[in-house]
C-alpha cells in the first residue's frame, strides 16, 4: 500500500470544541480547551503517524470580527487555513446557529477539497434534532460529509479518523515519524500559563493577558522557566497578582505541575506581570509574543 500524507485543517466558530476534537486525534494535549471562546489564538499543528499515513492537523483560532491588531492575526491564520488544506474539517455544534457567518459557510461551500462537517456535542440533543441538523448541513455543504460526534464522549472520533485516513492524498511524509508538533517548548510553556489564566478569572482578563517567556534553560534533572504574564491595566495587575501574591502563586504552582507532567521533568517557574497597553495592537510586539 502506497504512503499517504496530507494537511488536515479544523476550522469552526469559538468554543465549539475545536481544540478538545484536536487533542483527541493527535492524542496530546496541544491546544488549550476552557469554556470560554476564544481561547485559541495561534494556528496549531499537530502530527500523527501510521502504518502508512501522515496526517498533519492545524487547530486554528475561531472564526471572530477583528476588534484589534490581535483578532486581525488570528483572522488571517483561519483564512490561511482554506486554501492550504488537503482535507478541511469544519466544527459545528448542536447549539449554533447555522448561518452563522455566512461568508465563510460561502467560502466553505465552493471548496473542491474533500470537507468533513463535525456536528459536535451531540450529547446535548435527541435524535430528531440530529437528523434535522445533518440534513440542513448537508443542503448547506452539498459536496461534504456530515459526521455527528460527541467529543467528550469519544462518540464517532474514530470514524472521523478513518475518513481523514482514506481521504489522504498518496505522498511522502511531510515530518520525521517520530516529530509531534512544529511548536517549540516555550510555546506550549505559555499556553499552559495562559490556560491557567483561563480557567481562574473571568470576563475581560483573561483577554487582556499575554505571556512571553522570558528564558528556558533545560538542565540534567530540572527546566528552570522565568515568564512574563503581560496585563493592559495596573488593575489587572493587581487582581493576577492577587492578595499578597496569592493569586500569582497559584496559577505558578497549577502551570508548574502541568508542565512536569508534559516535558517529565521537575520544572522550576518564575513568574512576573507587567503592564503593557498596547500589546494587542502594537504589530512589533504581537510578533515578539509569536502571533
Amino acid at each position: 500500500m502506497k504512503h499517504r500524507s496530507g494537511f488536515v485543517n479544523i476550522i469552526g466558530n469559538p468554543n465549539v470544541g475545536k481544540s478538545t476534537i484536536m487533542n483527541a486525534l493527535v492524542g496530546e494535549k496541544l491546544s488549550i480547551i476552557t469554556s470560554k471562546a476564544q481561547t485559541t489564538r495561534h494556528r496549531i499543528m499537530g502530527i500523527v503517524n501510521g502504518e502508512g499515513f501522515q496526517i498533519v492537523y492545524s487547530d486554528t483560532p475561531g472564526i471572530i470580527t477583528p476588534g484589534y491588531k490581535l483578532h486581525e492575526s488570528m483572522l488571517k491564520s483561519i483564512n490561511t487555513a482554506l486554501v492550504d488544506a488537503d482535507i478541511l474539517v469544519y466544527i459545528t455544534d448542536v447549539v449554533e446557529k447555522i448561518d452563522k457567518n455566512p461568508g465563510f459557510l460561502q467560502k466553505i461551500a465552493k471548496l473542491e477539497i474533500p470537507v468533513l462537517t463535525v456536528i459536535n456535542k451531540i450529547d446535548k440533543a435527541n435524535q430528531e434534532q440530529v437528523e434535522t441538523l445533518i440534513q440542513k448541513w448537508q443542503n448547506l455543504f452539498p459536496k461534504a460529509e456530515i459526521i455527528p460526534a460527541s467529543a467528550i464522549n469519544n462518540f464517532n472520533l474514530e470514524k472521523l479518523l478513518q475518513r481523514i485516513v482514506e481521504l489522504l492524498p498518496e505522498g511522502p511524509a511531510y515530518f520525521p515519524k517520530d516529530q509531534l508538533t512544529d511548536k517549540t517548548e516555550r510555546f506550549f510553556v505559555a499556553e499552559i500559563i495562559r490556560e491557567k489564566i483561563f480557567n481562574r478569572y473571568q470576563k475581560e482578563i483573561p483577554y487582556s493577558v499575554a505571556i512571553e517567556v522570558e528564558s528556558f534553560k533545560e538542565e540534567k534533572e530540572i527546566i528552570r522557566i522565568r515568564a512574563i504574564i503581560f496585563v493592559l491595566r495596573e488593575s489587572q495587575k493587581g487582581i493576577i497578582i492577587g492578595h499578597r501574591g496569592g493569586s500569582l502563586k497559584t496559577i505558578g504552582q497549577l502551570a508548574r505541575e502541568d508542565m512536569e507532567a508534559f516535558f517529565g521533568k521537575k520544572v522550576y517557574l518564575e513568574l512576573y506581570v507587567k503592564v503593557n497597553q498596547e500589546w494587542r495592537d502594537k504589530e512589533r510586539k504581537l510578533k515578539k509574543l509569536g502571533y
